[in-house]
């Protein structure tokens, strides 16, 4: 089993890649003392898909804040209209913050 950037991508903006690997290890340890002291391999068997749900839901949060502070160089009229809605959506918009927030923390851990 692979845990953190030996796993996976990291995502390059918003500072993602030791959560994932504090994730990784957090469902990784579930799942082998689960098999080790109850001989239970569902745990196991679910940390792929786990582990990839978490990632691409940072993967996700990562690219939408890369598009809504970068200017690309191909960037279009209707591209930059809606960068710049976005952006003022999330200035006003407590909705829009608290959503950008709470992905922007993480998916909370499995007691």
């Amino acid at each position: 089993f692979l845990a953190g950037d030996a796993g996976h991508i990291v995502p390059p903006t918003g500072a993602k890649g030791l959560n994932l690997a504090f994730s990784d290890v957090y469902y990784l340890q579930r799942a082998l003392v689960a098999h080790f002291k109850d001989a239970s391999d569902d745990l196991l068997d679910d940390y792929s898909g786990t582990a990839l749900m978490r990632i691409w839901a940072a993967e996700n949060i990562s690219w939408r804040l890369t598009k809504l502070l970068h200017v690309f160089p191909d960037e279009d009229p209707f591209d930059q209209k809606i960068r710049e809605n976005d952006y003022d959506l999330l200035r006003v918009s407590e909705a829009a913050q608290h959503a950008l927030a709470y992905e922007y923390i993480g998916l909370p851990y499995a007691a």
